[in-house]
C-alpha cells in the first residue's frame, strides 16, 4: 500500500491547475506600520518594486580572531 494521497503527498508533488490557484497578498512595511501593495497609489506601487533586496552573509564564527 504506497500509494501517495493528495494529504501524504509533499508539496513539492502537488501540481495545480489556474483555477485552483489564488493570488498572493504581498504586505510590507511602510511608515511604521504594515498594509498591502494592492492598496498602495500608483507611485508608490513603483517605489516598491524597485526596491532592491540583499541577503547578508553568516558570519564566520568558528574561525578564530586575528
Amino acid at each position: 500500500m504506497n500509494e501517495m494521497t493528495e494529504a501524504t503527498r509533499p508539496a513539492s508533488q502537488i501540481v495545480l491547475d489556474d483555477a485552483q490557484r489564488q493570488p498572493c497578498e504581498v504586505w510590507t512595511r511602510v511608515m511604521g506600520y504594515h498594509r498591502p501593495v494592492a492598496s498602495f497609489n500608483t507611485g508608490k506601487k513603483g517605489e516598491h518594486y524597485e526596491r532592491c533586496f540583499f541577503r547578508e552573509a553568516k558570519a564566520d564564527l568558528g574561525r578564530p580572531a586575528d
